[in-house]
Formats: C-alpha cells, structure tokens, sequence
C-alpha cells in the first residue's frame, strides 16, 4: 500500500485572504503588477507547494472595488508565472456558465503546454447572479441549468484533450510526416445544453492534459466532481463534517462512476495566521480584524449566507427562521453551510461569527504558532477528511513567506510534506496518472476517407 502524501497549494487571490491585508503591503496596487505575480510563484516554488491557485470572479458591484480583486484573468497571470517557475502548479478557475467548453479547453491545453504539463482548471458554474446582466442575459441560469451545462461542458473538454493520442506528433523533417493523422479524432457532440463537432487544434502536454478541478458541496456539486473531479475544493470548519464530505464524494466517485476513490483528492481551504508564539499570532490576528471595515465585513458575510444585510443584529444570534426557510437559496450552499454549521453548533452571534471570519470569507481560520497549525493539518489529512489544503495566506508577501519559511519546514519534520517535488507535472506531483487515451463519442480519426 503505498504512503498518502500531504498536498498544499496556496489560493493567491488578489494576493492575500485579509481584506485590509493590502495596507500592509509597500505595493499597495501590486495585484495589478504580474511581476508581483511572478515572485509569489517563486515563493510557492521554493516552499514546494503544489500549486498557485487563482479564482475567477464574475457579476461585480461597485462595492468589490474596494478592496483588492482579480482584476488580470487567471490564465494570463499564471502564464506569466509558469515562465518564471519550472515545478509549481498553475490552477485557473473558470466558469462553465459564460464561457464555451471549446475556449476553456484551448486556454487549459495552452497553459499546460507553455508550462510543460503544470497546468489545471477549476471549473465552475459562477455563483452571482449579476453575472448574466455582465453577459447580456436578462437572467443567471437557474442551479440546475448551470450544472447540466457544466456536466456537458466538462465531458466535451476532456473529450478535446483526449482526441490526440500522446504520440500523434510525429516532426519528421525527412520523410515531412508532421502529424500522424490515425491518431487525431474528430469531436462530434450534441447534448442539451452545448453542441461541439470540431478537430481540436491543440495537441497533449507531458501530463497528458490539464487536471480539472471543482468545488462545490451542493448535491449538484458533489455529484459533477465525482464524475470528473481529480480534486475538489472545499469549506469544511469540523473534523467530522470534513470526514462526511470527504466520505460522499470518494464513495460516490467508486460506487456510481466506478473511479479510483484515491484519484479524487480533497482539499478543504484553511487560513492559517502564524506567529512565533500564539499571543504573536492573535496580535496578527488583531491586527488584520483591525483593518477590515466593518459595513464591509458584515455585507460580505451576509452575501456569503444569503441574508438580508439588515436581518443581521451584530450582539444577537443569526436569524435561524430564515437560513431554516424553504426559500434560503445561497449562491455556494458548500461555504454558507460550512459557516453556519459551525455558527449554529457553538452558538456564534453575528458579531462572534463575523469576527471570526474577518471578511465572510468561509474558509477556517486557525491562529497559532506553526507547530499549532500543523497540528489541526496532520489531524485532518490523518483521520481521512483531507489529502491536503488549499492554504490561505492573509497578505502578501509576509504571510505566504510565514507558510514557507515556517509552517512547511515544520510539516517536513513530521514527515508529513514533501522535502523535493516528485515530478516536473501537476499530475505526478499529485500522484495522478496519466489519462489514458480515448475515443470521443461520435468521433472519427484524421486520417479516416
């Protein structure tokens, strides 16, 4: 049997998780900077993580300006961060609802081959319903439209990346054979939602193809990414709520599509806020609560558990009539029930919950000293409800350097993380296979009459 490895990635957004953290920061714009972007993939590098995690936001109001956002798209920043690493993963997150499984495709297939095969994408069904004005739609697709789009989507794009067989590429310069054509197939799909019949222009990676990626805990959710998922993110705030979670998606990964349980990595988000010693990182922590202005802080939560902004009293509890009603429809049901499980099961009022989460952020906090933080890590990833996280740092460049230079050489220690990477791909650091090749429905090879 062979031994489970920790996996960490770092989720860079708008470079750091703390919504005052920018002030912090001698460059203030840097998000707008790729240089910037460039050596936190550095950083991740030299910490041996597995991958930079960018996510893709869609449907802003003029309030989320003020704040850092993803103002550069995913898959430019991370090109430019491929250049500038050889080892790191390269994760981009894009959106099923607005953009075409071909566009996605191509994109992923780019990166991964101007990377050497780092690439991944997260797919995902976009959870604001401003998005559709943004797009000219009178209206968001409703759930199960976005997620029978998204089934559809992610079975055409991997359909494209397997229509080349791994050694389709020939480049004789003597005999001029660039192609052999037997191994390029045509992708002929029709479902409900998207029709696709096309030759795909982009040949394999060293991994094979990008790794895909999902998050969401909604029973729609947990359904797509045991069918596709090679790892799924996640908000999980208790050790037996990560547990459960982590059993429905393996359980249904084997028992209904019949994949590999260990080939669906889990990897819950954690913000980790170190210090020397644990008064050092409550300061921290302080210190970062201090900086969020509060409106803002409260409006983020309220969006995050789909609650009216003025149905929140901050000294009293949650309105529990109204998360309990037939009609609470949360835009990700995976991060409100996260919060509110935790809130419900200890009692939180909204000023303890909001405290707790800064920025309504929904990933769980742990502040400590490294030791104290690898501790909650090792738990998780030994009781089975994680093969690793997606790590949070509060701002850059303090906090990932904090991750680095002091929480990762204390999960060494344990023998727990990683002390070289295994491979040059995402996959093989991962400890994925390689796709095997596979005929797309409704195919017919290049080189058919």
């Amino acid at each position: 049997m062979s031994t489970r490895t920790l996996h960490l990635n770092v989720n860079a957004n708008a470079l750091g998780r703390a919504p005052g953290g920018w002030r912090l920061r001698d460059e203030p714009l840097g998000f707008l900077d790729v240089g910037v972007w460039e050596n936190l993939g550095r950083t991740a590098e030299r910490g041996l993580l597995d991958a930079v995690f960018l996510a893709e936001t869609l449907g802003y109001s003029q309030q989320d300006f003020t704040r850092p956002w993803n103002a550069l798209d995913p898959f430019i920043v991370l090109t430019a961060v491929a250049r500038a690493t050889t080892h790191v993963g390269l994760v981009a997150t894009v959106s099923s609802t607005y953009r075409h499984p071909y566009h996605i495709a191509r994109l992923g297939s780019s990166l991964d081959l101007v990377s050497g095969g780092r690439a991944a994408i997260n797919v995902v069904t976009t959870q604001s319903g401003r998005a559709g004005a943004q797009f000219g739609l009178a209206e968001h697709p409703d759930r199960d439209t976005r997620y029978g789009r998204a089934d559809e989507a992610i079975s055409v794009i991997k359909a494209l990346w397997e229509s080349w067989d791994p050694d389709a590429l020939i480049g004789d310069r003597q005999t001029g054979e660039l192609t052999d054509l037997s191994k390029v197939r045509e992708v002929d799909f029709a479902g409900e939602h998207l029709q696709v019949n096309t030759w795909y222009q982009v040949p394999r990676s060293p991994q094979g193809h990008p790794v895909v990626l999902q998050a969401g805990a909604s029973r729609h959710g947990i359904d797509l990414a045991a069918k596709y998922a090679d790892a799924v993110f996640c908000a999980e705030h208790g050790l037996a709520q990560g547990k459960e979670f982590a059993r429905k998606i393996k359980s249904r990964a084997a028992e209904v599509y019949g994949r590999n349980p260990d080939e669906v990595l889990i990897l819950p988000g954690l913000w980790p806020i170190l210090g020397s010693t644990e008064a050092e990182a409550h300061q921290r922590r302080d210190l970062l609560t201090g900086l969020a202005e509060e409106p803002d802080a409260l409006a983020a939560l309220a969006f995050q558990i789909a609650l009216p902004v003025e149905s929140l009293t901050l000294d009293g509890p949650l309105p529990w009539h109204l998360v309990d009603s037939p009609d609470w429809k949360p835009n990700s049901f995976g991060f409100a029930n996260s919060v509110l499980t935790a809130a419900r099961n200890e009692g939180l009022t909204v000023r303890q919950l909001l405290d707790r989460h800064i920025s309504g952020g929904g990933h769980r906090i742990v502040v400590g000293t490294p030791e104290q933080v690898a501790d909650e890590i090792e738990e998780f990833f030994i009781e089975g409800a994680a093969d690793g996280f997606n790590l949070n740092h509060d701002f850059y460049p303090d906090g990932l350097d904090l991750i680095v230079d002091h929480l990762v050489p204390e999960l060494q220690r344990r023998g727990l993380f990683r002390t070289e990477y295994e491979s040059t791909t995402l996959r093989g650091n991962l400890g994925l296979p390689l796709p095997a090749p596979a005929v797309p429905a409704l195919g017919r090879s290049a080189g058919a009459s």
